[in-house]
């Protein structure tokens, strides 16, 4: 086991880990420690705790002391040296015509390091003013391009709730957030009513897509055929959140709704949706069926209608003629003929010798 206490720089920031050095600290206490940028002030927000080794990353980094009267002062005055570091990088970046927002500057805690935020359409080349800054602060200079809901995390404001935005005041990490989980919870799918100050999808969506998806799984669709305790129906409406459902049945009258609970409607799997549709097609295809059995029956009788005079050799010719084998014709020849035939064929188109 590690023993490990948790430093947050921000409020709504990360929490990190760091080594105590065997000294005991209280949650809300102010402590500097030491990170990859050197020396940090950070506030507490978990005391004296052991956690297993996995958990931790080593190396681990150490608290320095706890904080003191004159480390506050010297926070305080960095910030002021922030402030006024903002207003000149501002104004170096109007001279050089850069297409970029300042969102804003910090500085650590030792003054080894001044950091400007800003954010962008694309890439900047900012190489001309790392040197203008670094020429007027004489320190190492930063400069990190951020996103939209980054810059909406370090400005903060108020959401369309009324509340302080989650992202400033205690989410620590941005969750994906898709489109799906609007439609999920039966949302409008305007822009303006789903979008937070950044501009992107509200964080918010993420919180209650999993109590929707349970809901789905014994919610039934709109549209679905389902049968209830009064009969079988078409779904119309839902109502999740009340685990309710508005149900057309087919033996209603003028097409009234009536509400269940979704726990008692079992979806009919198969079955059409749309139950008015699927009526005409049935109609439709039985009276074609009928026409087709009506022209049937009509054209039997007249295959039964035929001359008795001649019917029994004109059929047996036929079940000869179909009875034989045929001959098989050779392709680009010409059909043979029996001697006789010919003969007659010939003799019958002779014309006969004018009589005297």
């Amino acid at each position: 086991m590690t023993t490990i206490i948790g430093v947050r720089f921000k409020t709504g920031g990360k929490m990190y880990y760091f080594d105590p050095q065997d000294v005991t600290v209280a949650a809300g206490e102010d402590v500097i420690v030491e990170t990859a940028r050197g020396l940090e002030y950070g506030q507490c927000v978990q005391g004296n705790t052991e956690v297993p080794d996995q958990t931790v990353v080593q190396p681990l980094k150490r608290m320095v002391r706890v904080a003191t009267e004159a480390d506050k002062k010297t926070v305080a005055r960095n910030k002021k040296r922030a402030d006024d570091a903002f207003i000149i990088c501002k104004r170096k970046i109007e001279e050089r015509g850069l297409e970029m927002n300042l969102v804003a500057a910090e500085c650590t805690f030792d003054m080894n390091k001044m950091l400007f935020y800003f954010t962008a359409d694309g890439r900047v080349d900012f190489r001309e003013l790392v040197k203008d800054l670094a020429g007027v602060f004489r320190t190492r200079i930063e400069l990190r391009q951020i996103g939209v809901r980054d810059e909406a995390k370090m400005i903060g404001g108020l959401g369309t709730c009324g509340r302080e935005l989650c992202c400033c005041s205690y989410l620590e990490d941005f969750h994906p957030v898709s489109i799906n989980m609007a439609k999920d919870q039966n949302l409008s799918l305007n822009p303006a009513k789903i979008s937070g100050v950044c501009g992107r999808l509200m964080c918010c969506l993420k919180y209650e897509h999993e109590a929707y998806a349970e809901l789905q799984k014994v919610t039934p669709r709109q549209g679905s055929v389902v049968d209830t305790p009064e009969g079988r129906g078409k779904v119309i409406s839902t109502q999740m959140l009340r685990g309710a459902c508005k149900v057309q049945l087919d033996d209603s009258p003028d097409h009234t709704l009536t509400e269940f609970q979704c726990v008692d409607c079992c979806v009919v799997k198969g079955a059409c949706r749309n139950r008015q549709n699927a009526a005409a097609m049935a109609e439709e295809r039985r009276r074609m069926e009928q026409a087709a059995a009506q022209a049937a029956k009509a054209a039997k009788p007249e295959q039964e209608d035929a001359p008795a005079d001649g019917e029994p050799e004109e059929a047996a010719e036929t079940a000869g003629a179909e009875g034989a084998p045929r001959r098989r014709r050779r392709r680009g020849g010409r059909r043979r003929r029996k001697p006789g035939a010919e003969g007659a064929s010939g003799a019958e188109n002779t014309p006969e010798p004018p009589t005297e």
